[in-house]
């Protein structure tokens, strides 16, 4: 039997992290109410002239230079004419003559070690809207909150051979993306998609077979599904006849575990690309370029090898915390506030991490600043705070951002405000203690007899009379102190 290879390239969709559409001033996000966040210029009203974003030429540039791209010194914007029910304009606006990114790469890991993946090109461009298919009244409703939503498309060449290149191509994407605060890429939110464009050849042949593309995946693991699905599938047509190949755009059904036919290829010529009139060329001087290249963060490899290297952080913290740029940039600042690092790596990696669990929240959407957590652990260790009331303080600071208001500069004024700070009475807890033991004799006497275990009642009885606000380790003294009398 013939050895065959599979030929993959893709096409990334990545919404950009910016606060308004890409050439309107509506705001930038989906989960709204349907249709609340359009315009007549985002709705393709006639005579509604567009203007581009400019953060959205900036998120195009720092991606390419993520990317190791050639950015284009001039970029254009094409008019690219198709009709679907959700584009109103019948045409979406894209680029195709001068994007603003070209010829680039991303290293991988591999099996056989790291690989260059070619990007051919990054592309800016708009959404289109969201088709709401009502299976009840056999009806179909149109959302235009996503209509102008600003996108990246990252093009790769055709150099992934495998699944398990494609699964690391796109982790690797979404965290650069990430790390850089292009885009939330969540896949799970709709924030990055993936078309794959895929042909089978017998190995050592030069040339590609005939192309499919799967449209809109939106889940890493149905994207490997589909990608051993439709190899098989070619191979099975090649090698038994079992159907013709034809070159097609295909749906992937993740429960039935098949791809389907949706309908043929389109070309280039198809689309009649044409320059729109409406918005004038973009010109990058040195400045504009030299201001965004300069913001570029390190890339996470590089990060982790400071931390474990230079901070003295274990590999495993290390790679928790870069992860996230957001944990990054918390952890750093929660060190220059004077937090000891493996202190400060446990807070976020444990506590930060552990509320943003609940809370269906991302790391990326970590919102207290480094400095306040370098202030919150400082409390704690010095005893100010309990350990158990740092927590509560934490979860107070990520209710003041949910609720719109400022995490405070000064964390420790804010605890005493909250009463969540210690009490220094030695006094108070002297009686506390007196008070506990006199309460109950039988289990103090139990302790007096040696039964060690036994402190740990009275213990939480002082804790509770007290609200947790005392030094632990100083009423713990005082109670076995009071105990051996």
């Amino acid at each position: 039997m013939t050895a065959y290879e599979t030929v993959i390239g893709l096409e990334v969709h990545a919404e950009l992290a910016t606060k308004s559409k890409i050439f309107c001033s509506c705001t930038n996000g989906s989960d709204a109410e349907p249709n609340t966040h359009v315009c007549p210029a985002c709705c393709g009203m006639p005579g509604m002239l567009p203007v581009a974003n400019r953060q959205v030429i900036n998120l195009g540039m720092t991606a390419g230079m993520m990317l190791n791209c050639h950015i284009n010194r001039t970029t254009t914007f094409d008019k690219k004419s198709y009709y679907y029910p959700d584009l109103p304009a019948s045409y979406q606006t894209t680029q195709w003559f001068a994007p603003i990114a070209v010829n680039g790469y991303v290293t991988i890991e591999t099996e056989d070690g790291p690989k260059d993946i070619r990007i051919k090109q990054i592309h800016m461009e708009e959404d289109a809207g969201k088709l709401v298919h009502d299976n009840w009244s056999y009806t179909t409703l149109v959302d235009f909150n996503r209509t102008s939503v600003p996108l990246i498309e990252i093009v790769s060449q055709p150099d992934l051979r495998s699944a398990d290149e494609v699964v690391a191509y796109l982790e690797r994407l979404r965290s650069l993306l990430r790390f850089a605060k292009v885009s939330g890429a969540r896949m799970e939110k709709g924030t990055m998609r993936a078309d794959v464009n895929l042909s089978v050849r017998p190995v050592g042949s030069n040339e590609l077979g005939v192309r499919t593309e799967m449209k809109n995946m939106a889940s890493i693991a149905a994207i490997r599904r589909a990608i051993e699905y439709e190899t098989a599938r070619h191979i099975d047509a090649i090698e038994n006849g079992t159907e013709e190949l034809v070159q097609e755009t295909r749906g992937w059904n993740d429960d039935a575990g098949k791809s389907f036919a949706m309908r043929n290829k389109e070309t280039a010529g198809d689309y009649r690309y044409f320059p729109d009139p409406n918005i004038m060329p973009i010109v990058i001087d040195d400045e504009w370029y030299d201001r965004i290249h300069a913001t570029l963060p390190e890339f996470p490899e590089v990060k982790r090898e400071h931390y474990v290297t230079n901070v003295g952080l274990s590999d495993y913290d290390a790679d928790m915390l870069t992860q996230s740029r957001a944990f990054c940039d918390c952890f750093e600042g929660a060190m220059a506030a004077g937090a000891a690092p493996k202190e400060a790596a446990n807070w976020i990696i444990t506590n930060c991490a552990g509320i943003l669990n609940k809370r269906g929240m991302t790391s990326d959407e970590l919102p207290v600043p480094g400095a306040a957590l370098g202030q919150l652990i400082g409390l704690v260790g010095d005893g100010k705070v309990s350990n158990a009331n740092g927590k509560r303080l934490l979860e107070t600071l990520f209710d003041l951002d949910a609720q719109g208001e400022i995490i405070p500069d000064d964390i420790a004024a804010f605890a005493e405000a909250e009463g969540l700070v210690n009490s220094s009475d030695t006094g108070a807890l002297e009686a506390v203690v007196a008070a506990v033991i006199a309460a109950d004799p039988e289990t103090a006497q139990a302790y007096r007899d040696g039964r060690e275990k036994a402190l740990n009642p009275l213990f939480g009885a002082c804790m509770k009379q007290l609200k947790g606000k005392c030094d632990t380790q100083v009423l713990r003294n005082l109670l076995i102190a009071e105990l051996n009398k």
